[in-house]
């Protein structure tokens, strides 16, 4: 009898020991203890682990999606967490058994037998109880870095998606106000280069510059409609955008476009976009500053991060190597280059612009692929 009492002893710590050590999460790790309770303690038929929420308001059984819930206070199960007691079921069948950390209670057990509770199988349930606190403990944090990782994702992309909404707000106001004003103006223009007069050539000339200017002016509208909201990231995605604007700036110098992986199957739109911002403000710093002959854009990932580069062979800056862009130290129009590093940092990454002079200008921005788009690792693998 002591050597099967040992052995039932020894296979019981492996089972605590194979739980606590493995890499499960809430609900999961709570329900695998329920699991272990019934296992262990032969009179008890019945378990149910009850977490206490962050907020420290709610008690939630099998997570918040889909599970059940006791506010902290009602119930045996409620009344037990709020005074740190047990207290049994009315009908002697079970208990509810509170769970501390750190003197603090974080769970209770809600075990229930088929006849009344052996005293000893309640003992049993409290101390596997205990032995799991620290468990317990350690995912809940986990818990609620998740929840905070995830809630600044949400903001991200609503960030984004309301910066870009109000993009496309401005460029349809364009499109119907002043675009549609320069038209008028060019139409009139026309009508009153035919009806002057052919003796009045200074006034011609006027009119000739005028009506030049206005087609400059239309077409730096329509520029900015298109640099506004591009349609190509809209209907083909990221990849597709990068190679447009890689197009138009071909234009004025050699462009290269290197795009390792499947994108599109990794990232989120509002992530696509603002890597998409990014490159557009960098490629249009080059542009005008950079006095380039060829540019050079990589975008790159792996599981968890995508990395952004743009690098041309212009006349680089004094900008010091590995700044960050928009911090102190930067070349003095850097309104475009801290709107790079806000938009990298509001998703969690960084921009790095790297220059000196006569060599060139390299801006770096690497992102964190958001946890819920990330393709699933290997088996057993934690996230990080």
């Amino acid at each position: 009898m002591t050597a099967a009492l040992q052995g039932h002893g020894r296979d019981l710590l492996l089972r605590v020991i194979a739980a606590a050590c493995s890499d499960r999460e809430l609900p999961a790790m709570a329900a695998d203890l329920a699991g272990l309770v019934v296992r262990s303690a032969g009179g008890l038929t019945f378990c149910d682990v009850y977490v206490l929420d962050d907020d420290e308001r709610v008690l939630e059984c099998g997570g918040a999606r889909g599970g059940r819930a006791v506010a902290l206070g009602a119930g045996d199960v409620g009344r037990a967490a709020a005074h740190g007691r047990p207290r049994g079921h009315a009908d002697g069948r079970g208990a509810a058994l509170p769970v501390r950390s750190g003197g603090t209670v974080i769970a209770v057990l809600d075990v229930r037998a088929a006849g009344p509770c052996a005293p000893a199988d309640l003992a049993l349930a409290a101390s596997l109880g205990d032995l799991f606190a620290p468990v317990l403990c350690s995912c809940r944090r986990l818990r609620a870095a998740r929840e905070r990782e995830h809630a600044a994702e949400r903001f991200a992309e609503r960030a984004v998606e309301a910066q870009e909404a109000e993009r496309t707000r401005l460029s349809r106001e364009i499109h119907d106000g002043i675009a549609q004003r320069l038209a008028g103006l060019g139409f009139h223009l026309s009508a009153a280069e035919r009806a002057l007069p052919e003796h009045h050539p200074e006034a011609l000339a006027q009119i000739m510059l005028a009506r030049g200017l206005c087609d400059l002016a239309s077409a730096e509208t329509r520029a900015a409609i298109g640099g506004l909201r591009p349609p190509v990231l809209d209907d083909l995605g990221l990849s597709a955008a990068l190679a447009a604007l890689a197009r138009d700036a071909g234009e004025r110098l050699d462009v290269t476009v290197t795009v390792s992986g499947e994108l599109e199957a990794a990232l989120p739109d509002h992530v696509q976009t603002a890597l998409y911002r990014i490159a557009q403000e960098a490629v249009g710093n080059c542009l005008r500053h950079a006095a380039a002959s060829s540019l050079d854009l990589l975008l790159e990932h792996d599981r968890d991060r995508v990395r952004l580069t743009v690098a041309d062979d212009g006349v680089g800056f004094a900008h010091g190597p590995g700044r960050h862009a928009g911090r102190p130290g930067g070349r003095p129009d850097s309104y475009g280059l801290r709107g790079m590093a806000e938009r990298a940092e509001l998703l969690g990454g960084r921009v790095t612009v790297t220059g000196r002079p006569g060599v060139g200008t390299t801006v770096e921005a690497v992102v964190p692929i958001p946890a819920l788009s990330r393709p699933p690792g290997p088996p057993g693998a934690r996230g990080r």
